[in-house]
C-alpha cells in the first residue's frame, strides 16, 4: 500500500481508538449516564466521584492504554501496510490523532473528555521525561490546592514549556508537546473560567463530590 493510504489508516485507528468512551461505558455498564451527573464530563474524574472510585481509576487506566497503543503499536500498522519505517513523526502524528479523538469523539458527536490521561499515555510513550515534568507538577499543584482541573492546566504548561528544553534537539516534537498542551489548556476553559471567578470545586476523596 502507498505511503497516503497507509497513513491515513494509521490516523484513522488513531483517531477511532482515541474515541473509544472508556468512561461512558463503564458508568452505563453501572447503571449511571456520565454525561448527566456531577460535572457531565466522561473523564476519569467525573466517573471517580459519580460512580467510584476503582471505576474512576479503571477509566483513566484504560484512557492512558489508549495513548500509548497509539505510540507504540498503531505505527506498526503502518509499516504493515507498506507505508515503511514509522519513525517519530508517524509516532507523533499518531499520538496527537489518539487525543483529538478522545477529545472530539465522532462516536459523542464530539463531545470527549479534557485528554489528561491519553496524553500521558502518549508522553510515556514518546517524551517519558516531559511525563515525569508533568506528573511532578501535577501532583505538587493538586497536593497544594485540591483542584484537579488547576492542576491539570499547571502540569500542562509544564509540559509543553519543559519539552523545549529536554528536547531541544527535536523541534518536531518540542512542536508537538506544545500543541498537546493547547489542547490540554483548551478544554479546561470552563474550568479556567470557574477558577478566575472563585467557584471552581475542590477535588474530595469521598465516592461522590461536586462538580468541577
Amino acid at each position: 500500500m502507498p505511503f497516503a493510504p497507509a497513513t491515513f489508516f494509521a490516523i484513522a485507528a488513531a483517531y477511532l481508538l482515541g474515541a473509544v468512551p472508556f468512561g461512558l461505558l463503564i458508568a452505563r455498564a453501572r447503571g449511571v449516564d456520565i454525561r448527566t451527573v456531577g460535572s457531565g464530563n466522561i473523564g476519569a474524574t467525573n466517573v471517580w466521584r459519580c460512580v467510584g472510585r476503582t471505576w474512576g481509576a479503571l477509566v483513566y487506566a484504560l484512557d492512558m492504554t489508549k495513548g500509548i497503543i497509539a505510540v507504540a503499536l498503531i505505527p506498526k500498522l503502518f509499516t504493515e501496510l507498506g507505508g515503511g519505517d514509522a519513525g517519530l513523526p508517524m509516532r507523533l502524528a499518531c499520538g496527537l490523532f489518539v487525543v483529538v479523538g478522545h477529545n472530539w469523539p465522532v462516536y459523542l458527536c464530539f463531545k470527549g473528555g479534557k485528554g489528561i490521561a491519553t496524553t500521558a499515555g502518549v508522553l510515556l510513550g514518546v517524551a517519558p521525561a516531559a511525563m515525569g515534568i508533568g506528573i511532578a507538577t501535577w501532583i505538587l499543584v493538586f497536593v497544594v490546592g485540591r483542584y484537579v482541573s488547576l492542576a491539570s492546566i499547571v502540569a500542562a504548561v509544564a509540559v509543553g514549556t519543559s519539552g523545549w528544553f529536554v528536547y531541544r534537539e527535536s523541534n518536531l516534537l518540542c512542536g508537538a508537546l506544545t500543541l498537546l498542551a493547547v489542547f490540554a489548556i483548551w478544554r479546561h476553559h470552563t474550568n479556567i473560567a470557574r477558577l478566575l471567578k472563585g467557584k471552581e470545586h475542590r477535588f474530595s476523596f469521598k465516592k461522590k463530590d461536586t462538580p468541577r
